[in-house]
């Protein structure tokens, strides 16, 4: 596995150097209070230990140690699919949810699946934040947003793809349901195994290709049964940070404050940053390796691929039309927040 030290971390680690060598407010009327913060990662994970545990060092810091972050990970309050509710409900303080896994019950932040249309993690996570916090409010009304973020990938298969015509016949891991939904669309079968699964599955040809980020082809062993990596940014996938809303509104002002500072755009863009950079990093790794090959993609199929999932954008302004909302003026408005961040 690569070293988890990138710029972005190194940055993100410099900030924090900063926050507890700089006085914090005092905070002396301020009770200690405890923050359980659940996910579904293997606390050994990228995401973890250049997202999680440099944001709770700072919150700890910035509160001058008022605010406690525990962290529950790999699935230990509650399974994957349920940490939403688990938030809502107060299982935890704060979770962290891929609103996917609960297919159609989020329609808006689906927006950020969409095929081809993130082109990175980092400016791609910002643009979505910023898109969607005014959404957030009625969507996720159970709970407070903390923040959104994305991490994006390609497809990754035995034999080299550049058209989405190849796909016909094909049978794929997809990343998420958008995912899946666009292969089945250009007519693959879709063969829904978890990502340690993955590679056994691949290697017993129970499945042809698979789409994943590009470092984690890597951390799972699956570069040994795959050797062509497309060389687009074919999907995205979303992540909220979300909290119990009893337990902010007990914190006293001084403690809010710290959790508002931590919960922003500036902070989606560091976590979405430092966990794309990461991925992104597995490119360059392949590369080097030998018998790999990073198949290049015109401009033309990049077109090809656009083209073809329009079907899934049409569903996606129903889905946001049927919430309620204007999908069409949503989709622009969205396009525009990442064209404005280069993040297309």
């Amino acid at each position: 596995m690569s070293t988890f030290r990138t710029p972005i971390a190194a940055a993100v680690a410099a900030a924090l150097a900063a926050a507890l060598a700089s006085p914090a407010p005092a905070t002396a009327q301020d009770k200690p209070v405890e923050l359980r913060f659940a996910n579904w990662l293997p606390p050994t994970h990228p995401l973890a230990k250049l997202g999680f545990e440099p944001w709770g060092k700072s919150v700890e810091a910035a509160s001058n140690g008022s605010i406690k972050v525990v962290f529950f990970p790999a699935q230990q309050l509650g399974k994957a699919a349920d940490h939403y509710d688990m938030a809502r409900d107060g299982i935890a303080d704060m979770t962290w949810v891929n609103p996917g896994y609960q297919a159609g019950r989020f329609p808006m932040i689906a927006i950020g699946e969409l095929p081809t249309l993130i082109g990175n993690a980092a400016r791609g996570s910002a643009a979505l934040d910023a898109w969607y916090r005014p959404y957030a409010k009625t969507e996720m009304k159970d709970v407070k947003l903390c923040f959104a973020h994305v991490h994006t990938g390609t497809m990754h298969s035995k034999q080299p793809i550049t058209e989405p015509s190849q796909i016909k016949g094909m049978k794929i891991r997809p990343s998420n349901g958008t995912m899946a939904a666009f292969m089945s669309l250009l007519g693959a079968t879709n063969v829904q195994v978890s990502a340690p699964e993955a590679r056994d599955a691949l290697e017993k040809g129970v499945a042809d290709a698979i789409v994943f980020p590009w470092e984690s082809i890597i951390t799972f062993g699956i570069d040994k049964v795959v050797k062509y990596h497309n060389d687009q940014t074919l999907y995205a996938s979303t992540f909220v940070w979300v909290m119990n809303p009893g337990w902010y509104d007990k914190l006293s002002a001084t403690q809010k404050k710290v959790i508002d500072d931590h919960c922003n755009n500036e902070w989606a863009a560091k976590v979405g940053a430092a966990w794309g950079e990461n991925e992104d990093g597995g490119k360059p790794r392949l590369e080097a390796m030998g018998g790999h090959t990073i198949v290049s993609i015109t401009p033309e199929q990049k077109k090809a691929w656009r083209d073809a999932a329009e079907p899934l954008y049409q569903r996606w302004v129903e889905s946001a039309d049927k919430a309620g909302h204007d999908g069409k003026a949503a989709l622009d408005a969205f396009r525009a927040e990442l064209q404005k961040r280069d993040a297309l």
